[in-house]
């Protein structure tokens, strides 16, 4: 066997613990912006949509990189695995430049197209936090570059006590910022930019570090290998696509709650801060199959993927039961947390508990399946399916039902959630039929 139930344990609760630690950071700058009334956090929910979208792409890089090193790990090629880790850095942080250079420069464009529509204050909010939050693209991506090196190899510790480190940069600069300055949206944003400018140099450290397995040797390993990049794009590219698609979707939808108030913006935002952390031991399950199943294909033991695919399913579907129980019966609690309005605490309580019901079914398999498929090369029918379920069942139901059908932000949840059903039939079928175990190792 190639995993233990020491090494995988050694890998997951690295990750549940550094999820929760990435999820904190949302769900304070939340809380924090929050004591300055439902305008700014507004205003910050909004462009957080358009940060996911940036920050997904970047997820998809990273896979793809995890994949290709996991993958020549698994086949014992070190020097190759060396030399992807390389490029997926050279390849990400270029990427990131680029977008914190075009975000900077059109950020009221951008967000004049998107919600010009909000109010004066929730615009200003927006355009605030968005400036200052695009110069730590560059940062984020060393530390999510170099944290998929990391897991390729079974060790989520370092990316893990990096999340420590940044989670505290970013409580101790929101307490400063916010509650000791006053700075409201700009505190905020100012805390996650120095949070993430230390996690990507302390990151950047440990890559080079002569501790490190996978350590770059040569300045040469940075310089377009276009036969490892080509690699890397073909898981990268299909999952940035299906990513960027999702949250563009997801753009979408948040377009059309932004229709409906400023209370339903705000509820919205708690909503979605609030559904990361439920969501946290399914998610860590699905990036520790990106390792585990990437491993065993590299080897070519495809039964033995098969057998870690379905135990890590059923580890997030435990966790996921787990955690929506609590949330159902917690939530009107959890809601008190935000200086909310009584109108979007109301809003709040309704779609979390709608949402803690249908998760509990069906989210694991919609989320975390997929990443087995993922691991295994299967890329192109995760993305089709994902683009599929999101422009036909998210946004084409969240209209009809929110906005056609005048249910508002209830309706727009109802349309998350006949989306999640679409994937989990399409993910479930194929993970079944075994189709996804047929593609060749990418190395």
């Amino acid at each position: 066997m190639l995993f233990t139930k020491k090494d995988i344990r050694k890998l997951i609760m690295p990750l549940m613990l550094e999820q929760l630690l990435a999820v904190s950071v949302g769900m304070v700058d939340t809380f924090m912006v929050s004591q300055a009334g439902d305008a700014a956090i507004s205003g910050v929910a909004l462009v957080d949509n358009i940060n996911r979208l940036i920050i997904q792409i970047m997820a998809a890089l990273a896979t793809g990189g995890a994949v290709v090193c996991s993958q020549y790990i698994g086949k014992g090629d070190k020097s190759s695995s060396k030399k992807s880790g390389a490029q997926l850095t050279s390849i990400m942080t270029f990427f990131a430049v680029v977008i914190a250079i075009l975000a900077i420069m059109f950020t009221r464009n951008i967000l004049s197209v998107l919600f010009g529509h909000v109010e004066k204050e929730v615009m200003e909010s927006g355009i605030l936090y968005f400036t200052i939050t695009a110069l730590s693209f560059p940062f984020l991506a060393l530390y999510n570059s170099g944290a998929a090196i990391y897991r390729s190899q079974g060790n989520s510790k370092i990316s893990m006590k990096i999340s420590v480190v940044m989670n505290v940069i970013n409580v101790l600069g929101n307490a400063v910022f916010v509650f000791g300055f006053h700075w409201s949206v700009f505190g905020v944003a100012f805390a996650t930019l120095l949070s993430r400018v230390a996690a990507g140099f302390i990151m950047l450290y440990f890559v080079m570090s002569q501790k490190n397995p996978l350590r770059y040797e040569k300045l040469s390993d940075y310089m377009p290998d276009f036969k490892i990049i080509k690699k890397i794009l073909t898981i990268g590219i299909p999952s940035g696509v299906e990513n960027g698609m999702f949250q563009i979707g997801k753009l979408i939808v948040v377009r059309m709650v932004s229709t409906f108030g400023t209370a339903s913006i705000a509820a919205n935002a708690v909503g979605y801060t609030i559904i990361d952390f439920i969501n946290i031991p399914a998610s860590s399950m699905g990036l520790a199959l990106i390792t585990v199943v990437g491993r065993c294909i590299g080897a070519g033991e495809k039964d033995q993927a098969k057998m870690y695919s379905k135990r890590l399913i059923k580890f997030a579907y435990i966790g996921d039961w787990i955690g929506n129980i609590f949330l159902f019966f917690a939530v009107p609690f959890l809601c008190g947390f935000f200086n909310l309005s009584s109108d979007a605490k109301d809003l709040a309580v309704i779609v979390l508990r709608c949402f803690a019901i249908v998760s509990i079914p069906i989210w694991p398999l919609s989320f975390t399946t997929p990443n087995a498929l993922r691991a295994a090369g299967d890329i192109s029918y995760t993305m089709i399916a994902s683009i599929i379920s999101m422009w036909i069942f998210r946004v084409g139901s969240s209209y009809l039902l929110g906005v056609v059908f005048g249910f508002g932000i209830v309706g727009v949840w109802a349309g998350m959630f006949i989306d999640w059903l679409a994937r989990s039939i399409m993910f479930t079928v194929r993970f079944i039929s075994g189709k996804w175990l047929g593609r060749k190792s990418l190395v």
